[in-house]
């Protein structure tokens, strides 16, 4: 008579991986492009890919914006949120009074707030990934 362990084994297996692959998604920060604002100024388009499992009801980053020379000229605070689960979701945020070709990089510099819809808050920068299809680089 062959022992139920193996079968049971494989079971748990199986139903511990659902969730445990659902908490290790990534949660992709793309700056997709930039342009220039009438009367001066920078627009960025930032695209957010939530493949982490959860929605997010909280989602604000502290950015360093760098000049040219690589200096930080500002800090901006930019809320996301809504970020909803298995969606991309664009967001547009302007930056006064900055050439976006005097931008260079944009800084990662504070989660200011993580919270999943009907959660603690939480560490973001684990999970997170960031991306740049602009000249101006996105870097945590």
């Amino acid at each position: 008579m062959r022992s139920p362990l193996p079968a049971l084994l494989v079971a748990i297996s199986i139903a511990l991986s659902g969730p445990v692959l659902a908490d290790s998604g990534r949660l992709l920060v793309e700056l997709n492009k930039t342009e220039s604002i009438e009367g001066g100024g920078c627009r960025a388009f930032f695209l957010f890919r939530n493949e982490t499992g959860k929605s997010f009801a909280g989602f604000e980053m502290s950015l360093a914006v760098l000049d040219a020379r690589g200096v930080i000229d500002r800090l901006l605070s930019i809320d996301a949120a809504p970020l909803p689960v298995a969606r991309t979701t664009l967001k547009l945020f302007e930056i006064p009074d900055l050439s976006c070709t005097d931008i260079s990089e944009v800084l990662l510099h504070d989660m200011t707030a993580c919270q999943p819809q009907n959660e603690e808050e939480m560490d973001c920068f684990s999970i997170l990934d960031l991306a740049s299809r602009s000249d101006t680089r996105l870097v945590k």
